[in-house]
């Protein structure tokens, strides 16, 4: 049996948490087209009769604005050096921008193998169009190996799962086959909830929004959980845009976040939402810490 861990790293939007879900075959990252949607690592786990891996999905790595950002960052840079194997994740453009100029920089200090996977080859016109991609990224780093895929679409991600195996070692099982994550299940309906917010509102706002889970109880039987959140933003004036004309806004995103959290409780859900103004809290430690940012990452 192989085992390790894998750290999935990559700029902002580049497909990360969806690959993450594809791989393990379940939804447990969000996923946005909006940068910046993973805020926290999240940890989850594939096995098979090869063995195990345990990815850690980071934050994109991007030039940080507050202190919400420099965690961000933090968590991305320190899982680097923790793990066995780095997974880099890369669009299917020629040109190496600033942010990938700045991840080639991070990863010249990395020791484990990095393997390169360009994502979004189905948006190619031509499927040799992915021989300059590669030829260019090759030209700057040594990676281990190289792997097209689609995240979106599942295309190839078998072969990257054979690559990874490639490259780890011998080792334990460090969980149980049936686990997925260790997120709490908590965490993970908090951005659900926290991923139709970014679906559905504009731009400027989602940047400024956490969602904190206040109760949380089953009803007798166990086929039913009442949950309590609370929509958290910076601004009076993003209050009212967040729950809308009647409430509109809010009970749309309720409704939507709570089919994901029935589907990832297998049991019905009453979801009641509402919204709190917590100005600047992307700047407060404290604030930080009661979203369940980690305090070691802040500091």
């Amino acid at each position: 049996m192989k085992s390790g861990f894998v750290a999935l790293i990559g700029r902002p939007n580049v497909g990360k948490s969806t690959l993450m879900n594809t791989l393990i075959g379940q939804k447990i990252a969000i996923t946005s087209s909006k940068p910046q949607t993973t805020r926290n690592r999240i940890q989850t786990v594939f096995t098979d009769e090869r063995g195990q891996i345990v990815f850690l999905d980071t934050p994109g790595i991007h030039k940080a604005k507050n202190k919400l950002g420099e965690y961000m960052v933090k968590v991305s840079t320190r899982t680097l050096r923790d793990v066995d194997l780095v997974l880099w994740l890369v669009e299917p453009g020629t040109f190496i921008g600033e942010g990938d100029e700045h991840i080639f920089e991070i990863l010249s200090d990395v020791e484990v193998p990095v393997i390169l996977a360009v994502n979004k080859v189905d948006s190619l016109k031509q499927k040799d169009d992915i021989l300059e991609v590669i030829a260019k990224y090759s030209s700057k780093m040594n990676f281990a190996d190289i792997v097209p895929v689609s995240a979106l679409k599942g295309t190839n991600t078998d072969e990257l799962l054979k690559v990874i195996f490639k490259y780890l070692s011998e080792g334990p099982m460090y969980y149980d086959e049936d686990t997925v994550t260790d997120q709490p299940i908590k965490q993970i309906a908090s951005e659900l909830i926290r991923e139709k917010a970014l679906k559905f509102l504009q731009d400027e706002i989602p940047h400024g929004i956490a969602v904190e889970i206040d109760t949380w109880s089953y009803r007798k039987g166990g086929g039913m959980v009442d949950i309590e959140a609370a929509v958290v933003c910076e601004k009076d004036s993003h209050k009212g845009i967040i729950i809308g004309k009647g409430g509109g806004m809010l009970k749309k995103i309720g409704s939507a976040a709570r089919k994901d959290i029935e589907n990832l409780l297998e049991c019905k859900v009453n979801l009641k939402l509402w919204v709190k103004v917590r100005p600047k809290w992307r700047d407060s430690d404290v604030q930080m810490k009661n979203f369940g940012y980690n305090p070691k990452d802040i500091m």
